[in-house]
């Protein structure tokens, strides 16, 4: 057991290390940071909006950048495993293929926790600058959106088992992003559509997959609306359920391929 647990935190703590040296994430991450320090300028064409702007375009940018860089480093989790042939000494360590992917997956969430951290901080430290007071509600929003890419890195490494091409992994996971915030148009297109095809297409769409939305309350946090405590229990289990069921998938989806 303590050989395995080695294994797989060696195998997270080496993704982790691999990832964080990509020049391209930390050029997303100047990007983010570049666009919430920039609100402030949007937020003086507005009359008394400034903070406003500031929160939702500051969370924006996190929600989008950490998408980007989810789905940047979910892709690619085994190709290029398979062109630098690390896989095959890999998978002759004592770990299973199961474990092989919870530990990136694992690793993949430490390095979205460090870029999460990097651009809260910007604008927690930009918020104090303006309010000269920490705005903890922040957090909370902070936290679901780190949850929804969590989400969508599971999401990421299921479709890098599916495909070999990194790009085509990208494109679906953008649409999975995309369909993911769109789950409540979706549900109403089905309700007022009279075609039965498409209201069987749309109505399985919107409960097979993940409805993103929920994690989305960058609208309560510009308003300073309250967040019930039992929202946030409601939001991780929920982004818990789909994500072990898609690492579940992955796993088995990556057991049955044949590197040989």
């Amino acid at each position: 057991m303590k050989n395995l647990l080695n294994s797989i935190r060696a195998i997270a703590l080496n993704t982790f290390r691999e990832a964080i040296r990509d020049r391209i994430l930390y050029t997303l991450l100047l990007f983010a940071l570049l666009m919430i320090m920039g609100s402030v300028l949007l937020g003086n064409l507005s009359i008394g909006g400034e903070l406003k702007i500031v929160k939702d375009m500051g969370l924006a940018s996190i929600s989008i950048f950490g998408m980007l860089i989810a789905i940047f480093i979910g892709v690619g989790l085994i190709s290029k495993e398979i062109e630098r042939k690390t896989i095959y000494t890999i998978l002759t360590k004592p770990v299973s293929r199961h474990l092989f992917i919870f530990a990136k997956f694992l690793g993949l969430a430490l390095v979205l926790l460090f870029e999460v951290l990097v651009m809260a901080l910007g604008l927690l430290a930009l918020v104090f600058i303006l309010t000269h007071s920490v705005e903890l509600i922040l957090l909370k929003a902070i936290f679901l959106i780190y949850l929804e890419l969590l989400l969508i890195t599971a999401i990421a490494i299921l479709f890098s088992c599916f495909s070999s091409s990194p790009a085509l992994s990208g494109l679906f996971c953008l649409a999975f992003y995309a369909v993911g915030h769109l789950s409540g148009d979706i549900k109403t297109l089905a309700e007022k559509s009279a075609n039965l095809l498409v209201r069987i297409i749309c109505e399985g769409t919107y409960y097979l997959l993940p409805n993103l939305e929920n994690f989305n309350i960058k609208s309560q946090v510009v308003f300073n609306l309250p967040i019930p405590n039992i929202y946030l229990v409601y939001c991780v289990s929920y982004a818990l359920l789909y994500i072990i069921i898609i690492l579940f998938i992955s796993m088995a989806v990556f057991s049955g391929k044949d590197f040989t």
